[in-house]
């Protein structure tokens, strides 16, 4: 089964501030460009993936948004969400995502037995967990112009070094930069 990341960061790597908070998303770059309908590419990778994996404080952050079901932009896609201490959803998540706290290999498996192909994988401690596992195969960055100084990082420690390559690049008027990479692990 293909596993994706599509995520963003502050250029010195963060995906949240310590407290966990994201408002800086919407706050950094050019607020006045014209973005027309570009959604960066996120509607191409949404429409490639067949299922979504996340940790539990993406959940919660998802949850906090308190979306409209028209604002709800994962439509009926299978949603996993990896914790070991939540047992239930949210009462504004039920029945729109899963609850899973075995083991991962075991999650995949069943997946790909039901027949999913393309994973989007989504949240820090699980993205750094399923590259651990060598089961990360493209990472699609985009580097918000903001600096935090500190916060929470996309990436922790690895096993070894992963070579990350076939960078394909694009920029944005909004100054927004993204560098989609498929992932080596030899």
């Amino acid at each position: 089964m293909k596993c994706s990341v599509y995520i963003a960061t502050s250029v010195d790597g963060f995906i949240a501030k310590p407290n966990g908070a994201v408002d800086w998303l919407h706050t950094a770059g050019n607020l006045e460009a014209d973005m027309g309908t570009e959604d960066m590419g996120f509607k191409s990778f949404m429409d490639s993936v067949d299922c979504m994996i996340m940790g539990r404080k993406c959940m919660e952050m998802i949850s906090n948004m308190n979306l409209t079901p028209e604002q709800w932009f994962y439509g009926d896609m299978k949603i996993i969400v990896l914790s070991t201490t939540v047992k239930e959803a949210p009462d504004n998540l039920k029945g729109k995502v899963e609850m899973f706290s075995g083991n991962i290999a075991d999650l995949m498996h069943t997946l790909e037995k039901e027949g999913y192909q393309h994973a989007y994988i989504d949240g820090g401690k699980t993205i750094q967990s399923f590259i651990n596992l060598k089961l990360i195969d493209e990472i699609t960055l985009t580097r918000i112009p903001i600096l935090l100084g500190e916060g929470i990082p996309l990436f922790g420690k690895t096993f070894g070094d992963i070579k990350l390559e076939k960078a394909q690049a694009s920029d944005y008027v909004n100054d927004f930069v993204q560098v989609k990479y498929a992932v080596n692990y030899e």
